[in-house]
């Protein structure tokens, strides 16, 4: 196994997890699995992160014609919403975790619009998938996990079409960020490095895209790590009906690194909004 497919099995293995599935149903939003844009500490995080889903779309033009692919689509909270909101009929979701995909299977059966969106198993290192099929790539707070982000970002560029965009947030370094400092931080997500809006900016040149916005709203990702902490503490009695006290105080543990690198200024968190040229 090369270290590229253990990085990716190790996703795969803790999204695929019961406890996984189960505190990311019940404290982070269920639906929407990612950053939110807060307005105040005490926000849902629902709300905030169905906030952060609005602001990437009101970026694009989305309509019935639209053929979108979201990368690492969890458990498809954005895809349902914007099935919803701008009646796109052709939706891809391709996500790592079979449990995460088999919910938004059932969440998708439930809204009636399975007919709309193809859920497919896989990683974003090789998109199945034809050259140029897709008007917009869309991906939420999941490339940080790859250990080969270049390759994630040219796969994009394969599959988008001349002219498409390609619109994502992802849990980052700063740019500025000494070396060494974020030890625990990568220690929870079993990597060496993160990305950072000065290397996927490197990328999207390399691959002579265009860069439509870059906003950096780095003070809400100690704001939302906080905010889960704080729910999963408030929880916690309930939780340990569905997940293992291990799980439950390593995610305590983990939050707080997340919490502490973002308040020092070493991580970063925004929206990307790339455009592949005509």
């Amino acid at each position: 196994m090369t270290q590229h497919q253990g990085i990716t099995k190790v996703a795969e293995n803790y999204y695929d997890s019961s406890d996984a599935d189960a505190f990311y149903l019940q404290i982070w939003g269920g639906e929407d699995i990612h950053v939110g844009l807060y307005q105040s500490d005490e926000e849902p995080i629902r709300e905030a992160s169905r906030r952060t889903v609005d602001e990437m779309a009101s970026r694009l033009t989305l309509g019935p014609d639209t053929a979108l692919l979201d990368i690492g689509s969890g458990f498809g909270g954005a895809v349902r919403h914007l099935v919803a909101k701008y009646g796109l009929k052709e939706v891809v979701a391709l996500n790592l975790s079979t449990a995460q995909n088999r919910r938004h299977r059932q969440m998708n059966e439930a809204a009636g619009i399975a007919d709309h969106v193809r859920v497919v198993d896989g990683a974003f290192e090789s998109i199945p998938g034809p050259d140029q099929s897709f008007d917009v790539v869309w991906c939420q707070d999941s490339i940080l996990h790859s250990g080969e982000k270049a390759r994630v970002l040219q796969e994009v560029d394969r599959v988008l079409k001349p002219g498409g965009q390609f619109i994502f947030t992802d849990p980052m370094q700063a740019d500025d960020c000494p070396e060494g400092v974020l030890g625990p931080v990568l220690a929870r997500i079993h990597l060496k490095e993160m990305g950072s809006f000065a290397s996927y900016r490197g990328i999207a040149r390399e691959l002579g895209w265009q860069e439509a916005a870059v906003d950096d709203h780095s003070h809400q990702l100690p704001r939302h790590y906080a905010r889960v902490r704080t729910e999963l503490v408030k929880n916690e009695e309930s939780l340990r009906k569905v997940c293992s006290e291990t799980y439950l105080e390593s995610m305590k543990k983990g939050l707080q690194h997340w919490v502490d690198a973002g308040k020092a200024g070493h991580l970063a968190w925004g929206i990307i909004h790339f455009r592949k040229p005509l």
